[in-house]
Parts: C-alpha cells; sequence; structure tokens
C-alpha cells in the first residue's frame, strides 16, 4: 500500500494543526525580536520514548533555541549516547517551527526535527520528523497533546515486511504544587511504526515525576519511566525496564 493509516492520521492531525498555527504578526513594541534560551542537562539515563538510549548510564545533555517575537523558532539539542555502530557516541538534534497562543489558553507548536548522530559507522541513520503540539491549559494545570510523523524513509527500512515510517501520539501534564517551587508531571505515548524496536511496531510508553526548581533557573527532578510492548527485540531488552531517572539541568 502507497499509503497507511499512520500516514493518513498524521496528515490529518498536522495539518490541523498548521492551520490553527496561523501566527498573529502585529507585536508589542517592547518585546525583543530575537531571543536565546537553552539549557545544559546530566541524567542519569537517556530515555527516548522509554527506551534507554545511554545504556543505563548517565548522559550530558544540552539544547539551545533561537526565538523570534512572532514565535518562529530553530535550535539544536544534543545527548551522549551509549557508543554502538548505528548511532555512535552522540545524537544531534537540529529543529524548527513556530509556537504562539492562539487563542486565551490555547497554545500550538508546529514543526519538523530532524535527528543526526555524527560519529555512527553504519549508514543510514538519520530520522526526519514532523510534529504538531496543541498545549491547552486548564487553571492549574498545563496539558500538551501531540502528534509525531517519520514519513517513509531509508533509515526506517528494516525490511521483511515491517513499517519504513513511524506515528507518536502522546499526552502530557504538569501542574505546579501552590505555595512550593515543586511541578508534577505525567506523560503517556504510543508509538505504531518503525521506530518501537518490537515485532508487532507497536508500544505504550509512560512516565510520572516531579521536579524542584532552585536558584531561579537550576532545577532537580525524579522521573519514573516505563514501556509496555510486546515483542521487544532482545537488543534493546535490557533499556527497556522501568527504571528512576534522575535530572540536574540549568536553563539560561
Amino acid at each position: 500500500m502507497l499509503t497507511s493509516v499512520r500516514s493518513l492520521l498524521a496528515a490529518s492531525v498536522l495539518a490541523g494543526a498548521a492551520l490553527a498555527a496561523t501566527p498573529a504578526m502585529a507585536q508589542d513594541e517592547e518585546t525583543p525580536i530575537v531571543t536565546v534560551t537553552g539549557n545544559v542537562a546530566l541524567v542519569t539515563d537517556y530515555r527516548f520514548r522509554g527506551v534507554g538510549l545511554s545504556g543505563g548510564d548517565p548522559a550530558i545533555q544540552g539544547g539551545i533555541t533561537v526565538n523570534t517575537a512572532p514565535g518562529f523558532y530553530v535550535g539544536a539539542w544534543a545527548s551522549s549516547l551509549a557508543d554502538s555502530p548505528a548511532y555512535g557516541e552522540m545524537e544531534l538534534d537540529v529543529f524548527g517551527g513556530w509556537a504562539g497562543d492562539v487563542t486565551d489558553g490555547l497554545g500550538v507548536d508546529v514543526g519538523a526535527l530532524y535527528y543526526t548522530y555524527p560519529s555512527n559507522t553504519v549508514d543510514p541513520a538519520d530520522i526526519f520528523e514532523l510534529y504538531a503540539k496543541l498545549k491547552p491549559t486548564v487553571g492549574p494545570l498545563a496539558l500538551t497533546l501531540g502528534v509525531a510523523y517519520a514519513p517513509s524513509q531509508d533509515s526506517l527500512d528494516f525490511g521483511a515486511g515491517l513499517p519504513d515510517d513511524n506515528l507518536y501520539l502522546s499526552a502530557d501534564a504538569s501542574i505546579g504544587i501552590p505555595s512550593t517551587p515543586v511541578t508534577v508531571t505525567g506523560h503517556v505515548g504510543y508509538t505504531d511504526g518503525a521506530m518501537t524496536y518490537t515485532t508487532n511496531s507497536k508500544a505504550w510508553d509512560y512516565s510520572i515525576g516531579a521536579s524542584l526548581t532552585v536558584l531561579g533557573n537550576v532545577s532537580l527532578g525524579v522521573t519514573y519511566s516505563g514501556v509496555e510492548a510486546d515483542g521487544i527485540n532482545k537488543d534493546v531488552s535490557g533499556f527497556t525496564d522501568d527504571t528512576f531517572v534522575g535530572t540536574l539541568s540549568v536553563s539560561f
């Protein structure tokens, strides 16, 4: 089949979010035209959609984003990995898109992301992905409903009749505990396609955690993360066990 349920669903959701995300160009004269934000973090394990990509070892991560007043942005993010021929020692992601409020209490973020692995020795490994997020706020509760779609590409073609595209659906929630610097977060995601590391191309991932902000820009956090799936490939089965992940990050 030239099209799949995954691609049709992703196209519908991404197109709808893109239409909703028509940016308002009028800006407050005092709003900076360009701002730069970033962060550096140390995590006890790099978990990507529930799978440990640093081999259960600590990882150093960091990113930088250039934001514009109309809402357009570009940036890059990197993490150390467990050294392997397929991915090397580092992941470097570059991305760009638009984010902003489309109405009171509802934000939208749409864009594209390119996962690269500069030191890998087995090609191809890089992955291109489109994403869209709706961000409603309900009182003190901040929600994010997301879809990410990686279209058919060589790096996702594992043969044997397996899918060579990938659909990821996610829901996140966060709430600050009143009169404290503590924020509680929850996440659930569903993968259907080539990026599941399973024989049936389907997996759920989940996490729940809390973070503490100190000194204004320093965050200490802990998250409990796991994966539920049938037929997890044996080469990653040791990196999908439920685990606690600690994070120390500094933002600027």
